[in-house]
């Protein structure tokens, strides 16, 4: 007779729910949810447009984490009643839903102990990622192209909004640098572990002999500044730029000097923007990204002093963080985490995922 025993595994689902429960908070979590839904509900409350949209974000958030956790409730409940029923009537296609049903849940519970590690002051905020061609040539500046890609078909994958901000082309192929913005709940807690060195081993397409060639590219990864938690820069600390959008060509661009270009005299850290159509918009988009890369400068000061009080100066993230192998071998591996892949087809495509989650349960452990 057919019978199957999935106890141990339901009683391991079952007491990493009730952690994830303990750490959400799910009394708060349904108070939360109340005082959104008052706050949405107020007649004047798209008077204020930047602080309507931050409620009905925040407040969606909310409901689907809270109907996430409901829903794994239930399916926990179902799948013990499945099991049963299954042994009962030694049914194998009974036995194989239940199977399936566990491993669904898993991965799901997998996802939302992921959402729980994301507990940093920035963490819920939108992402701003800058991706740098480095050593290389014609190879690195093509590298960081694909790199752009492939952020910009995660967000697509996870239905994230994100746009362009700032592009600028290499001479014979792919671009020296571009800049986006992920605007999701926790994109930036999400997406932070993707920054560091990216390196890519191939056969290049660029070398009429064929050989094999190694190029980097770095990703800057920086959660995006409210505006009412801007740092306050003074007008004397910059230098602002204006010069004609550049790229492929069409769609209005090198037409007028709306790009704007903003130098931080102190720092040195230089932000572009050519997205908006105006100027003014051009420069308020690039101020805000400015005040997003300051506040991470002020961070990692912060942090270092700390480190050296405590006598460890390691930097946490070290250089090549991740290694994209193409030729003579497949392969994709996180040097931080161990995960590695050997499908870079997919990875290149926009599936991260298994990076990410492999990355926010790494840097929790250092």
């Amino acid at each position: 007779m057919l019978e199957i025993d999935l106890s141990d595994q339901i009683r391991q689902l079952r007491s990493t729910f009730g952690d994830i429960r303990a750490v959400v908070d799910v009394d708060r979590l349904v108070t939360d949810i109340d005082e959104l839904n008052e706050q949405a509900g107020a007649g004047d409350l798209w008077d204020n447009a930047e602080n309507a949209q931050k409620v009905t974000s925040s407040l969606s958030h909310k409901q689907a984490q809270l109907a996430t956790i409901n829903r794994i409730e239930r399916s926990l409940d179902d799948l013990e009643v499945l099991v049963e029923m299954a042994n009962e009537a030694g049914d194998e296609d009974a036995a194989a839903e239940a199977k399936s049903e566990l491993e669904g849940i898993q991965k799901v519970l997998g996802e939302l102990e992921i959402q729980t590690l994301l507990n940093g002051e920035y963490d819920p905020r939108a992402a701003v990622i800058t991706i740098r061609a480095g050593a290389g040539g014609v190879d690195a500046a093509d590298f960081a192209e694909m790199l752009l890609r492939m952020y910009l078909r995660y967000a697509e994958k996870h239905g994230f909004p994100v746009q362009v901000l700032d592009t600028s082309y290499a001479e014979e192929a792919g671009i020296k640098s571009a800049t986006i913005e992920v605007d999701a709940p926790y994109a930036f807690g999400t997406l932070s572990v993707e920054a560091g060195t990216h390196r890519l081993v191939r056969m290049s397409p660029f070398n009429s002999a064929g050989k094999r060639q190694t190029s980097f590219a770095a990703v800057e990864v920086v959660p995006l500044m409210e505006e009412t938690e801007s740092i306050d820069i003074p007008e004397n600390d910059i230098r602002v730029d204006v010069f004609r959008s550049s790229g492929p060509g069409g769609q209005s661009v090198n037409t007028t000097d709306s790009a704007v270009r903003i130098t931080h005299l102190p720092t040195g850290t230089v932000v572009s923007c050519q997205n908006e159509k105006s100027q003014i918009q051009n420069r308020a988009a690039a101020m805000r990204v400015l005040q997003s890369r300051l506040l991470l400068i002020k961070r990692e000061e912060e942090n270092a002093t700390k480190k050296e009080l405590a006598g460890n100066i390691t930097a946490s993230w070290g250089d090549q963080m991740r290694s994209y192998v193409l030729a003579p071998y497949q392969m994709v591996k996180d040097l931080r985490t161990e995960h590695e892949v050997n499908n870079p087809s997919n990875v290149f495509d926009g599936d991260l995922d298994g990076f990410i989650a492999a990355g926010i349960r790494w840097r929790k452990t250092t």
